[in-house]
């Protein structure tokens, strides 16, 4: 099975040391977060996680850990945009992120990092125009790192409208001139652009729209092909992403990105680190007496079969 964790919060950016931790304890917890009174136990023994999946904006403290993967398959995105500090209030500064992307890259490989230039929107500062010359650039330095760059457009959740009022969707037109531009670039520089949770629409120009956490993905990641449970596809609909198992927890990401969709008040972030125990085995808080933990059902999902490259 794959252990997600990184769809609602950054554990390599802020809870490194308690990932470490939860690698020697060798199991993990994880509350439902529509019923947190449940709590799911995982085994994190190498026999039945065949990968870690790691989606951060800050690599780097998880850099001294490494060698807690060895026994493991793992798949990173690395998010990369062009915003400052007004939008990304703590995200780390953009230079040394893609030096830290870089070295991320030598040390896994570049077929298990990949880059994520998301969410896009358009305003008076980040214009179309300048969205294309900053994934230029961005693509320049990455080139030869990675064969992966994720987009897509800014989704109004509740949360994201309450958070950042301001923002808007991103219209048609904006969409089709900054995916033909995208997509050119990035193949120029040896990558594949893959649109998230954006349908097909700009297929027509190159893009690869089946996903970006996809059971290809991690099977080439993994060098080895994956029986993957029908179950672990239907996170989100017209999605082949694999997207549960994560052991994460919402509102508990210090980045305070304007359009995070994770994170429902500062406040609310703040009081829960009060809670954070990296000896626990939960990200927040510790299990009482009251809750209902149950151990989740895990197996390989490996194939003793290695894959071949043809050429």
């Amino acid at each position: 099975m794959i252990i997600q964790t990184g769809s609602r919060t950054d554990i390599p950016g802020f809870y490194a040391e308690w990932f470490h931790n939860r690698i020697k304890a060798g199991f993990v917890m994880a509350r439902n977060p529509f019923n947190p009174k449940l709590i799911t136990r995982y085994s994190l023994s190498p026999d039945v996680v065949d990968a870690f999946a790691f989606c951060t904006k800050n690599p780097a403290p998880m850099f001294r850990y490494m060698d807690d993967l060895k026994p493991y398959g793992q798949y990173w995105y690395v998010s990369i945009t062009p915003y400052g500090k007004e939008i990304e209030p703590n995200v780390p500064d953009k230079k040394q992120l893609v030096k830290d992307f870089q070295q991320l890259s030598l040390l896994v490989g570049k077929e298990r990092a990949g880059c994520r230039y998301d969410p896009i929107f358009i305003n008076e500062k980040y214009t179309v125009e300048y969205h294309i010359r900053a994934f230029e650039r961005l693509a320049e330095k990455l080139d030869g790192y990675t064969e992966n760059m994720v987009i897509s457009f800014i989704d109004l959740y509740e949360k994201v409208k309450r958070n950042f009022p301001e923002v808007r969707k991103t219209g048609y037109e904006d969409r089709m001139r900054i995916g033909r531009a995208f997509t050119e670039i990035a193949s120029a520089h040896h990558m594949v652009i893959r649109p998230c949770g954006e349908g097909r629409e700009l297929e027509v120009f190159g893009a690869d729209c089946s996903g970006c956490m996809t059971k290809e993905i991690f099977e080439k990641a993994l060098g080895t092909n994956l029986t993957v449970p029908s179950a672990a596809l239907k996170a989100r609909p017209l999605c082949g992403c694999i997207l549960g198992s994560d052991i994460g927890a919402y509102n508990t990401c210090r980045h305070f990105c304007r359009y995070c969709y994770a994170n429902a008040d500062r406040d609310i972030v703040m009081e829960n680190m009060k809670k954070h125990d990296p000896e626990s085995p939960l990200l927040i808080g510790k299990p009482d007496e009251t809750d209902v933990i149950h151990q989740a059902k895990q197996t390989s999902w490996k194939q003793n079969q290695m894959m071949l490259e043809l050429f």
